[in-house]
């Protein structure tokens, strides 16, 4: 039976976050059943059982961030137990840096130097206290609030501080460290900070990249889609079959931009190193926008799909995506991408490259 590892969900990813189990320890599990939730750097994705068995071992806690390959958990089959954990020596490096960390930390015992500077410091203070003139019960007050005699104006004869000095400094300090904490406080109608998930960092972050090392370029040309609307009329019209009225226009912009792809092979392709590598077929990766993030699922070898087999694809590709129901080579290896925002009233937009296209 198998053990679970880290799967690999994106052509970026290289570790996960286990967000959470849907499977306790113990629980019957069989092939197909959701038993854990996987954030990666696109997406928070649902993770399958691979087959029957029992959920013997989980590994890793929800919360925590595993490399890809790593072990997450094992499902047994019956009478079958996981393997028992394998305690690795410590190689030999790891060792002798444990060793000089422990001499270094000996040797730092020994030196008394950190200890009569604090203790010249301390003097110092204690020197530059003794010279300012203050009552006994002033000093002793002036200690237990914990207020600096130097920095105190005295009222008594000349310029002694007395008691009532200290107490109204100490009482000037305390309202002034109490406006520096109200300071930050946010206002009604002022600005709020978001923090953002692990999946938006890893985006952000991977886009930024994108912009980097790949040069951006942008040309365009307006088209007359009157033909594609009058082929979509025509297409609803006939109705060949139930399916024919949600033929969009989303989906005829995806089967024109794989025919100009195949057309013109240069275009998909991708820059490796000191090569270009010029893709045999076109698989389409189309963008989904996720309540928390962004995903790319893959039409492969679009180039051999009709219009309506494209259309029920995106369909199928981009519900599953919403629902976290994809599978991991379901994002990997695209090699062009169409993100359309025209169903949402957009005239044009500079979209950036999706790495490593």
């Amino acid at each position: 039976m198998p053990e679970i590892q880290m799967p690999k969900l994106s052509d970026t990813m290289t570790e996960g976050t286990l967000v959470s189990w849907k499977k306790k320890k113990g629980d019957k599990v069989s092939a197909g059943d959701v038993i854990a939730e996987i954030e990666t750097d696109k997406a928070t994705m649902e993770w399958e059982s691979p087959e029957d068995g029992t959920l013997t071992e989980i590994y890793v806690e929800e919360g925590g961030k595993v490399n890809i390959g790593d072990k997450i958990a094992f499902i047994s089959g019956e009478g079958e137990e996981a393997p028992a954990e394998e305690k690795q020596e410590e190689e030999p490096e790891k060792k002798e840096e444990k060793a000089a960390e422990a001499k270094a930390e000996k040797k730092e015992e020994k030196k008394p130097a950190p200890a009569e500077k604090k203790e010249e410091e301390t003097k110092i203070d204690k020197d530059e206290e003794a010279r300012v003139k203050a009552s006994p019960v002033a000093r002793r007050i002036a200690a237990e609030l914990g207020v600096d005699l130097g920095s105190v104006k005295g009222t008594g004869p000349d310029g002694r501080v007395i008691e009532t000095d200290v107490r109204a400094a100490s009482k000037s300090k305390g309202a002034a460290q109490k406006s520096a904490a109200a300071a930050p406080t946010i206002k009604a109608g002022e600005s709020t900070r978001i923090n953002l998930s692990g999946m938006r960092k890893i985006i952000a972050q991977r886009l930024v990249e994108s912009l980097g090392p790949v040069p951006h370029f942008y040309l365009n040309i307006d088209i007359d889609a009157g033909p594609l609307m009058a082929a979509r009329a025509e297409l609803k019209s006939a109705g060949e079959g139930a399916d024919a009225s949600k033929i969009t226009v989303n989906d005829f912009v995806l089967k024109a931009a794989v025919q100009a792809a195949a057309k013109v092979p240069k275009v998909n392709a991708s820059f490796d190193g000191d090569a270009i590598v010029q893709y045999a077929d076109v698989d389409l990766a189309i963008a989904v926008a996720l309540e928390d993030g962004l995903v790319a699922p893959v039409i492969r070898a679009a180039q051999n799909k009709s219009l309506r087999e494209i259309s029920e694809l995106v369909k199928d590709l981009a519900n599953r995506a919403r629902n976290k129901r994809m599978k991991p080579e379901e994002f990997q290896g695209g090699s062009f991408t169409v993100s359309n925002l025209g169903g949402i009233g957009i005239d044009s937009f500079s979209a950036v490259i999706n790495p490593p296209q």
